[in-house]
């Protein structure tokens, strides 16, 4: 595949794609060599974390993404799954360089490591939403060790309308029992900020909260800084009065910081609806 149709397919542009395309020009190093067997070794097994390679960097990884993502492209088209949700998939890689560059001023990808799960063959945008197929490993997980269960992923780009949700899921029922038969999915699980009990109770007729009653919380953890990255795109905690107050979730943000509070990470579940 050619750096033109590579950056169509991981919707990579400008200067990121300037920046990519030197990466591509010269031969992989040892380093990027290891973590293309390492998303190599990860790829159609299903993993629920995110892929290692000792001694490689966030240039590495970046590289090996990109020279990986055609062969997971190959393997979702060997699974029969369409290309244009394959495309929207892969998609997340020019997204999350974009992100970079608007938090630290500069190409990178530091989330390098949530994109390796992409590249592993078992995450898939489906509308609005994606959704990561794994087994349960029991514990804390609703669903007992070995059930299969998709884990709700929310790309920052759009909004969380009622509609756009039920579409989303929907699409993930059918697309699963279509591609996966053999892997029978009840529940969806996510893990967000946005499921903190208080950010329903704050704003109760926004779409965040429309979202997050979708879900049975059943336990918080501690992510003190999420509510402020995900709204601001900043991990610094030392100089909120800098940030906009200048819409209703900005100030629910900060001011529950300002009133002595922590953002927790709710974990919830759903039943996936049953197909039409």
């Amino acid at each position: 595949m050619d750096t033109t149709a590579l950056f169509e397919l991981l919707d990579i542009r400008d200067d990121d794609a300037r920046e990519c395309a030197a990466l591509l020009a010269t031969p992989p190093s040892p380093a990027v060599l290891a973590a293309l067997a390492a998303l190599e070794g990860r790829l159609g097994t299903f993993p629920a974390g995110s892929g290692t390679a000792e001694g490689c960097g966030e240039s590495d990884w970046i590289e090996a993404l990109l020279r990986f993502a055609p062969v997971t492209a190959a393997h979702h088209g060997s699974a029969g799954i369409p290309a244009e949700i394959t495309a929207a998939t892969l998609a997340d890689i020019g997204l999350n360089l974009r992100i970079n560059r608007r938090v630290h001023g500069r190409f990178g990808l530091d989330t390098w490591a949530w994109l390796t799960l992409h590249l592993a063959g078992n995450m898939f945008r489906l509308g609005r939403l994606q959704y990561h197929l794994v087994r349960s490993t029991g514990g804390m997980s609703p669903a007992p060790e070995g059930e299969w269960i998709v884990g709700i992923h929310i790309p920052e780009d759009g909004g969380l309308s009622p509609a756009v949700v039920d579409e989303s899921l929907l699409m993930a029922r059918a697309f699963l029992d279509r591609h996966f038969p053999d892997k029978p999915v009840r529940l969806a699980t996510c893990d967000s900020w946005m499921l903190d009990p208080y950010l329903a109770e704050r704003l109760p007729e926004s779409n965040i909260a429309s979202f997050a009653r979708r879900f049975t919380v059943d336990r918080c953890s501690e992510a003190a800084s999420d509510g402020v990255y995900f709204t601001f795109r900043t991990r610094d905690m030392e100089n909120l009065a800098q940030l906009p107050r200048d819409t209703s979730l900005q100030r629910a943000v900060l001011e529950r910081i300002d009133d002595g509070g922590s953002w927790q990470l709710g974990h919830g579940y759903l039943e996936l609806p049953a197909a039409p």
